[in-house]
């Protein structure tokens, strides 16, 4: 059972209702094109991870048939209460675990260049949560080793490690002040806005997923202060709408400053160095000017209105053909969600374009829809499934409405530049 997918309706139900006291209180946590964001590279995150999500199950499974120190069988989960104190030590210890995996991903370069995709936001709502990385297979498994080691099951650890997940969720939010006593002991609302904070008092704390307490016992602990309000976003800024360029912007950096190293020791190592080391000779030739909280703007481009409405309705879509690709994922696999992927991956591409006012954007969006489209869908007849009659004249009456929408916002911003000039 994939408790994930099951709670993904529970996820947006919550994000709408969220949304709703947040435009009828006028407090403005929402901006579309941040959310619109966000959502994109969580979208981007789950369907790449069609692809992905193998690799480490298939490493675990391995060290757990080989090297499992205790065997403790699947049956010993039972509902008696060793099988819940099983249960409940396999959580703890996930927690644990991912305690020092989420530290080692604010504190090592090549970890943060995966991990950075989820603070990038320089807003913090329910959307923020679902704002994830689609590099993270690369290195994240390592740190859950030890409890495969222990002997416990793939199965009990894949089930904790989503309840840990879907826990993170409710306390993207600024809508919970503080708890009291539950803020000494679980990862809180509060706990976690000071996480996702750039202010220095609160930069790089508060690392656990359910408890806190990691972070009293290991130093990591900061408290949200009322005479500190947390300003939200990373210190070098995406500055983007595109969820590629989100995933790939760290790592675009340690690349070039690996690159202009002169000792391969330094090529090598600024990957695995502190995050934000930088090597001596690089730092001289391509200094990088530091972070002026006092000075920070939220990135948010000047977009026409019908632009913004045609970007929401397209990513309604978008959202739909998510949804539509999971369930073919489930009954069919990965080679039947691959082309459906590619045109989901590029209608994500040119909706962050429109989203930053790229003058370039329309053309890509019109080549999306009468070349991409067409020849991916008639590629599906060879990695199936090809579309029925009645879903051809589906895909037709939404290019056909797609492209009237791009005329009539074509039409608008140049009635718009024309009056301005």
């Amino acid at each position: 059972m994939d408790l994930i997918a099951l709670a993904v309706p529970f996820f947006l139900l919550a994000l709408l209702v969220e949304l709703a006291i947040d435009r009828w209180r006028g407090s403005g946590l929402y901006r579309a094109s941040d959310a619109i964001n966000s959502l994109s590279a969580g979208v981007l995150s789950t369907t790449f991870g069609y692809f992905t999500k193998l690799i480490p199950l298939i490493v675990w499974g391995f060290v757990l048939e080989r090297f499992a120190i205790f065997d403790l069988p699947l049956s010993a989960f039972d509902a008696s209460l060793k099988g819940i104190a099983l249960w409940i030590a396999a959580a703890v210890g996930w927690d644990f675990c991912y305690y020092w995996f989420h530290r080692a991903s604010h504190e090592m370069s090549v970890l943060w260049a995966a991990h950075a995709v989820h603070h990038q936001s320089e807003d913090y709502n329910l959307s923020t949560a679902l704002r994830q990385t689609s590099t993270g297979f690369l290195f994240g498994w390592i740190f859950y080793l030890p409890l495969f080691v222990l002997g416990f099951p793939l199965e009990v650890l894949v089930t904790v490690n989503a309840i840990n997940l879907i826990y993170q969720f409710w306390v993207h939010t600024q809508l919970v002040g503080r708890m009291g006593a539950l803020d000494r002991i679980f990862v809180t609302p509060s706990n976690h806005r000071v996480h996702h904070a750039q202010n220095e008092r609160y930069i790089d704390k508060n690392y656990g997923g359910i408890f806190i307490l990691w972070d009293r016992m290991f130093g990591t602990f900061e408290d949200e202060r009322e005479d500190e309000p947390v300003i939200f976003g990373v210190r070098k800024p995406l500055a983007s709408w595109n969820p590629f360029w989100a995933n790939l912007q760290v790592y675009d950096y340690l690349l070039h400053d690996a690159r202009k190293a002169r000792r391969w020791r330094d090529r090598l190592g600024i990957w695995f160095r502190r995050t934000g080391w930088r090597p001596a000779d690089v730092e001289a030739a391509c200094p990088r000017a530091r972070a002026d909280l006092a000075a920070f703007r939220k990135y948010d481009p000047d977009v026409p209105g019908p632009v913004r409405r045609y970007v929401l309705a397209q990513f309604s879509v978008a959202a739909l053909a998510t949804l539509g690709i999971g369930v073919l994922f489930a009954t069919r696999g990965a080679l039947a969600v691959l082309l459906p992927c590619l045109m989901l991956w590029v209608l994500l591409l040119t909706l962050g374009m429109l989203n930053e006012g790229r003058e370039f954007a329309l053309r890509l969006e019109i080549l999306r829809l009468v070349a991409i489209n067409p020849l991916a869908i008639a590629a599906m007849h060879v990695t199936g499934p090809a579309l029925t009659p009645t879903a051809w004249a589906i895909v037709l009456l939404y290019t056909a409405l797609s492209l009237a929408g791009i005329s009539i916002t074509k039409i608008y911003n140049k009635q718009l530049v024309e009056s301005t000039s």
